[in-house]
């Protein structure tokens, strides 16, 4: 039985630029009282924005980013039109070119398709004036391109990602070198795929023997048809004794996954990104052990420098078994505790990372 869980999560505490960027505050008519920060907060009406949430309506992470731009609308003002694209990156860059049509004033992207896919329609959008800026996934090159233009990207850094679970998966498992791992991943996306080498280099440089599958299309847009291949990989490798999920919904499904091939919750140890209710599930009912996540709805709300992380709704307020840490800039020193974490981060990106331990 496992004595001891902890839940690793990584926060982006950030600004979506594109909903700031080109939002004048409105003035008043002169002569006219002051209206205070309820006019400020709506220095975007009039603006029309087409947002990204990437996955299909309803996933696990497309869910959170959607809640978080709808914040910020709500805060900003600006008209905002959501178009969602079940991770399909090919879909993505066809939806690209039909809102792009419509002229827009901005447009926020999922970079999943990478530079050569997106580039002659952004190429083409930022001709027409429309600002375009990339989430979840990097853009490098356009983003050099365009970055004085309002292009910037908000997220995490990929790679770095993926070899911080990869790391943490072998520290905290109490695996050996020579034990087998599965990692269930993105590799052959562009850009995209780093987080999953990078899980799949810090397993292989701990000795592990990784065996890797590639998320197919349909398991991509629904995890759950991922199952046969799920059994059918422990069934023909009995020894495996971890497996690493590089996408939320998969995260989600793990206790689905393990029962459909008639497995216990300390049969196999399981990590992998984004949390989402169901994964909370799995968290508590031992079905998933490790879980790495970017906290999306602060990623993609409005610009703010105090900012509260609350995981008491997570994990349970008051619980005494639990105990927080949080290394609030990244430097893997504990600077707070609790529940609750309340800091002004400045108007930067930081990365914070909270730990919770059971038992």
């Amino acid at each position: 039985m496992k004595q001891s869980r902890s839940i690793f999560i990584v926060g982006i505490v950030a600004i979506l630029a594109l909903l700031v960027t080109g939002c004048v505050a409105p003035v008043a008519p002169e002569g006219a009282a002051p209206a205070g920060d309820a006019m400020a907060a709506k220095r975007c009406e009039g603006v029309r924005i087409v947002f990204f949430p990437g996955g299909p309506p309803g996933g696990p992470f497309a869910t959170v980013v959607y809640n978080g731009a709808l914040a910020a609308e709500e805060d900003l003002g600006p008209t905002v039109d959501y178009v969602f694209s079940n991770w399909d990156p090919e879909q993505m860059v066809r939806q690209f070119q039909e809102v792009a049509a419509t002229n827009p004033d901005g447009i926020a992207v999922m970079g999943h398709p990478g530079d050569d896919a997106f580039e002659s329609v952004i190429d083409d959008a930022r001709a027409n004036g429309i600002i375009v800026t990339s989430q979840n996934t990097t853009l490098d090159r356009l983003e050099a391109r365009y970055k004085g233009d309002g292009f910037g990207y908000v997220g995490q850094e990929l790679y770095e990602s993926g070899y911080a679970l990869g790391s943490e998966a072998f520290r905290r498992s109490g695996l050996a070198q020579g034990d087998r791992a599965m990692v269930w991943g993105l590799v052959s996306q562009p850009t995209r795929g780093l987080r999953t080498q990078g899980v799949i280099d810090a397993l292989e440089e701990v000795g592990m023997v990784v065996d890797y599958i590639e998320i197919d299309s349909t398991t991509n847009a629904d995890a759950p048809a991922g199952t046969p291949t799920f059994t059918g990989y422990v069934t023909s490798n009995p020894d495996v004794k971890l497996i690493v999920t590089d996408h939320g919904a998969l995260t989600a499904t793990f206790e689905t996954y393990l029962n459909a091939a008639g497995m216990g919750p300390d049969d196999i140890y399981a990590a992998g990104f984004d949390l989402s209710p169901a994964t909370l599930e799995a968290i508590r009912g031992n079905w998933t052990d490790l879980v790495l996540d970017q906290q999306p709805f602060p990623a993609v709300g409005v610009a703010q420098h105090t900012v509260d992380l609350d995981s008491s709704s997570t994990f349970g307020r008051g619980d005494p078994n639990l105990s927080y840490a949080w290394d609030q800039d990244g430097d893997g020193a504990t600077e707070a505790n609790g529940a609750i974490l309340s800091h002004d981060f400045g108007n930067v990106e930081h990365t914070v990372t909270l730990t919770v331990t059971e038992g």
